[in-house]
């Protein structure tokens, strides 16, 4: 169907008045004439009755002006929303599963109210992705470290274990108790490397790959275990206590290519969070986590 024949119909729809509505489209009366004709033709009904003051309006007048409005307005919003989409900037992340997740919405926050027009993928840590929100420990060679927030690790464990009423609790203390261990956690190794100097020893009772795993055998009552306060924050109903000891931690941050050109995004992204960490805010936002623990 022809739009002019739907725009033409609109302004003798409004106007009520044939000549009103050429002048209004600037041609002549025969052209909306024809044009209302073919219309009608076209939809098998009528919908003007002609008398010598204009039109009167019909059912099937009334019933096609609503959707002619809609249709219309959706071709006029095409250049925009094409406009705006050609505007966008893409940007992939790979996520880290065991981090904050109040941090990383923070950082997602920060992200799109900073960097206009940002269109943001999260995929796998694994995936093919223009940057990683990940561990320092996982950066490559070739890549660039950009730090955003730190997480401490604290010992955790069910409300009724012996542990549960201290305030900090000493290498000493965790000797022969049942330990859950995260064989790739450079805090395990650490705390079992403290208790070694001293002859002392964990019980170790089970494994886990990932943190998210670790606590939830710590759920199920099979021991205690060191986690980061970020993947504690859902984990209510376990008790934390702090090391007495060197402080055991550790930092994420954005991962990215540092020999090749970044994307318009990610090159956006890297301005404002760097700008971002050497700024008054810094340590109020992306590192909230750490300093509530």
């Amino acid at each position: 169907m022809d739009l002019r024949l739907l725009r033409f119909f609109v302004a003798v729809y409004e106007e009520k008045n044939i000549t009103f509505a050429a002048e209004r489209c600037f041609v002549s009366q025969p052209s909306i004439s024809n044009a209302i004709k073919q219309l009608e033709e076209e939809l098998s009904t009528p919908l003007f009755i002609r008398h010598k003051k204009g039109v009167n309006l019909t059912d099937e007048a009334h019933y096609l002006y609503p959707l002619a409005i809609r249709l219309l307005n959706d071709i006029n919003r095409l250049p925009q929303l094409f406009q705006q989409r050609t505007e966008c900037l893409p940007l992939t992340l790979g996520n880290f599963p065991d981090l904050s997740q109040s941090q990383l919405a923070r950082f997602l926050a920060l992200l799109t109210q900073q960097v206009p027009n940002v269109l943001l993928e999260l995929v796998d840590h694994s995936a093919e992705s223009d940057a990683r929100i990940t561990l320092d420990m996982f950066k490559a060679d070739g890549e660039i470290f950009l730090p955003l927030w730190d997480e401490d690790y604290v010992l955790c464990m069910l409300p009724n274990h012996p542990l549960a009423a201290l305030n900090k609790v000493t290498p000493q203390q965790l000797h022969q108790h049942d330990f859950i261990e995260c064989p790739p956690c450079e805090a395990h190794q650490q705390t079992i490397g403290l208790l070694a100097c001293d002859g002392l020893a964990v019980n170790l009772v089970a494994k886990a790959e990932h943190k998210t795993q670790v606590m939830h055998l710590v759920q199920a009552g099979l021991g205690i275990s060191f986690l980061p306060t970020g993947v504690l924050e859902t984990a209510k109903e376990l008790v934390t206590v702090p090391l007495d000891g060197p402080r055991m931690f550790r930092r994420l941050g954005l991962c990215y290519p540092a020999n090749k050109t970044l994307n318009p995004a990610l090159s956006a992204a890297v301005k404002v969070l760097s700008q971002y960490a050497h700024s008054d805010k810094a340590g109020t936002v992306l590192t909230e986590q750490n300093t509530e623990s």
